[in-house]
């Protein structure tokens, strides 16, 4: 919306030839984004605390987590609401992949609210029914998928890390692809966040890097020089990126250990969504699997706990997952499991980003 109202006045003063360039946008991106969070922030979490939507704690969880019972949940509209209103004042509004990527943001949020809502009102930790949850998810990705392969000037070639010229064309299973990666990523950070801040903490690593990956992809030289699909129009996601940045680190300020409010299904499955869409949108899309490795390792963890479990008569691999809850039986602290999660998000992330240079 400013670009839209400002920027024409460059030809005026020209001061506000600022306005166009994506780094500075950015940048004011994500403080606006931050500066919002902490001026609605305290008072939604007195709101919450007025209303009694508290955290409901799984029955077979680490005895350590009582304590958490009733601590205010879905501070995720928080994380939606500052991104949003960051994205429409600082980005270019007549570029279709905003209102792509804000339309997962607010559609897998409202999943996650109604998730939140059932829980509350049950007072039980399971919410909406697992297959019904599952089918909005995929019909939203699917919408998604089915929205890009129909665009002009987007293709259905997959980008293979380390690999230069291997760029298969999938045609219309890209679609299936595109539905599986963001699904896959909006539960993979649902089921992160269990511990204070250890979702939102690798959360934003990501969003850093694909505020990278979407600068790169849409400038056509820089493209060209690290060998990357160009696609026109993406370089306006930084600022989305940058909003989330700066959503994720004022939120981050409530929920660091010990937390005053969770993000909650509302938050976790709209960041996951989000993450899975700009992996789409970007043409980074395996790369994804090293960027949120913790996301993917937690994932994993609950597969193979579940599986080995039916095969082997109630075996176990773990002592508990999601694998964060295995280090906690451990004996770990909590602040150091996800101090420890923090860290190897960030070493995954760089990783990821040096895999541009070797192809």
């Amino acid at each position: 919306m400013l670009f839209h109202l400002l920027y024409p006045l460059h030809e005026i003063y020209s001061f506000f030839n600022v306005f166009r360039y994506i780094t500075f946008r950015t940048i004011y991106a994500a403080i606006t984004a931050l500066v919002i969070c902490f001026v609605v922030g305290p008072w939604l979490i007195r709101k919450l605390h007025e209303l009694q939507i508290g955290q409901t704690i799984r029955e077979d969880g680490p005895d350590s987590h009582l304590a958490k019972k009733g601590t205010p949940t879905m501070g995720g509209i928080l994380i939606i609401f500052a991104v949003t209103i960051s994205t429409l004042l600082w980005a270019n509004l007549t570029v279709g992949y905003i209102w792509l990527v804000i339309m997962v943001t607010v559609g897998f949020g409202l999943i996650g609210f109604l998730d939140d809502y059932r829980k509350l009102t049950q007072q039980n930790s399971r919410g909406v029914p697992g297959k019904i949850r599952l089918a909005a998810e995929i019909a939203l990705a699917a919408f998604v998928g089915i929205v890009l392969y129909i665009k002009p000037g987007f293709n259905a070639q997959v980008t293979i890390p380390f690999f230069k010229t291997a760029l298969p064309n999938l045609g219309w299973g890209y679609v299936l692809l595109s539905t599986f990666i963001i699904v896959g990523a909006a539960n993979a950070v649902n089921l992160t966040d269990g511990l204070d801040g250890l979702a939102i903490g690798p959360a934003i690593t990501c969003f850093m890097t694909y505020l990278l990956f979407a600068y790169f992809a849409g400038n056509i030289k820089i493209a060209a020089y690290l060998q990357i699909p160009y696609v026109a129009g993406t370089g306006e996601l930084a600022i989305f990126c940058g909003a989330i940045v700066g959503a994720g680190i004022g939120f981050l300020w409530y929920n660091t250990y010990p937390a005053q409010v969770f993000m909650g299904d509302v938050g976790s499955l709209s960041l996951g969504g989000a993450l899975g869409a700009l992996a789409i949108l970007t043409k980074q899309e395996i790369l994804l699997a090293i960027v949120g490795g913790i996301f993917v390792l937690e994932t994993f963890s609950v597969i193979f706990q579940v599986g080995w479990f039916k095969i082997s008569n109630g075996k176990r691999i773990f002592r508990m997952a999601p694998l964060h809850h295995h280090f906690e039986l451990k004996g770990w602290a909590e602040p150091k499991v996800i101090v420890r999660f923090w860290i190897i998000s960030i070493l995954l992330a760089l990783v990821a980003i040096s895999t541009l240079k070797l192809r």
